[in-house]
């Protein structure tokens, strides 16, 4: 959606690498921001990201306005299934059928064979591939890892918002995700009591939600089944700017 960081320079990069053309959509999409959000507000810097584009490889950037996305009178959209029900699901309700609804239309206007998706949204990530799998989209979704700062803290355009203070304290989500992987990837198997020790570490932060969940599925888990590749998943407030991060593991 715009104000591109090094995160975004990585799917580029990534795509750069496997395609023989690379397409960047940009488009800060009215549909997935509730009436409260920050729509109006959210940052903007186009000339910046097409030039930023330009010197990481992209050919094609396609920035189209509202009104060509979104056609008057417009009755059609994506309802999501129950991968999309769970955590940022529940807290924003209108998010995940805006995101899938302009998903879709941008898969058909460009008509991409792969399209490269960061896994710091990891909801997102499984809501699209679920979208992929069950509307028989031809496409091949390719996750890309989080690229962070150096204290863990995960890009994001949000983090433009963050004040000094909240900055140095916003990598405790991260160290939160990562108490709860190194406890149940060493053999504990009781979700609650894992998350209850990350959720000690978060202070100043005000918690939002920990969980861990199937990444596939999406549904919070109470024990950690052997055998399994699992992701702990979080979001907390840095003063008004919300936060949310993942971090995959496996268990023994």
């Amino acid at each position: 959606m715009g104000a591109l960081h090094a995160g975004h320079e990585s799917l580029v990069a990534r795509a750069r690498a496997e395609c023989a053309s690379v397409v960047v959509s940009l488009f800060v999409n009215p549909l997935q921001f509730a009436p409260s959000e920050d729509f109006e507000r959210y940052p903007r810097t186009p000339e910046a990201d097409s030039a930023r584009l330009e010197r990481h490889g992209a050919d094609i950037l396609f920035a189209p306005g509202k009104s060509e996305m979104f056609p008057p009178n417009a009755q059609f959209a994506v309802v999501p299934g129950a991968v999309a029900a769970s955590l940022e699901g529940q807290r924003r309700p209108h998010f995940f059928g805006g995101v899938a609804t302009v998903v879709l239309k941008l898969f058909n206007i460009i008509r991409p064979e792969r399209a490269y998706f960061g896994q710091k949204d990891a909801q997102q990530l499984a809501v699209v591939r679920r979208m992929v799998i069950d509307l028989d989209l031809p496409i091949e979704i390719v996750a890309c890892a989080t690229v962070r700062e150096d204290d863990g803290l995960a890009l994001s355009s949000r983090n433009a918002y963050l004040k000094p203070q909240e900055r140095s304290e916003a990598g405790r989500l991260f160290r939160a995700l990562q108490l709860v992987a190194q406890r149940l990837s060493r053999g504990q198997r009781d979700v609650s009591a894992a998350l209850r020790e990350a959720e000690a570490v978060l202070p100043p932060l005000k918690l939002d939600y920990l969980a861990v969940v199937d990444p596939a599925r999406f549904e919070p888990l109470t024990e950690a089944p052997a055998g399994a590749a699992l992701l702990a998943v979080g979001a907390a407030f840095a003063g008004a700017t919300r936060l949310i991060d993942n971090l995959e593991f496996k268990t023994p």
